[in-house]
């Protein structure tokens, strides 16, 4: 029969990717979110209101441990980045019409 031993880390990896599409969405969302909850806490003093404080009440003290409890309760999710459509503006530019750039091959006979 399979035992499952208790690790050190919570919440566990399995969990973890479970919620992210790969171990590279993990590593990076948790860095991510890392470094924004150690600037909150250096920042804390400061009176700057623009960072988003821990949005879990946690008793672990390391701002990666924090990152993967969010995640875990799905309060840091990953969103698609909005990416506008290629435009060829160079042609534009530059005057060219579509019937002229290709039309040069044949006038060279």
């Amino acid at each position: 029969m399979y035992q499952t031993e208790d690790s050190m880390m919570h919440p566990k990896i399995e969990d973890l990717l479970s919620k992210v599409d790969s171990k590279f969405t993990l590593v990076s969302l948790g860095a991510t979110r890392a470094r924004q909850i150690n600037q909150y806490y250096n920042n804390l003093g400061e009176g700057l209101g623009k960072m988003i404080p821990p949005q879990v009440t946690s008793v672990a003290r390391k701002p990666l441990s924090i990152a993967f409890e969010e995640i875990s309760v799905d309060k840091i999710v990953i969103g698609e980045p909005v990416v506008e459509p290629e435009t060829d503006e160079s042609a534009d530019l530059l005057g060219i019409d579509d019937a002229d750039a290709g039309g040069d091959a044949e006038d060279q006979d």
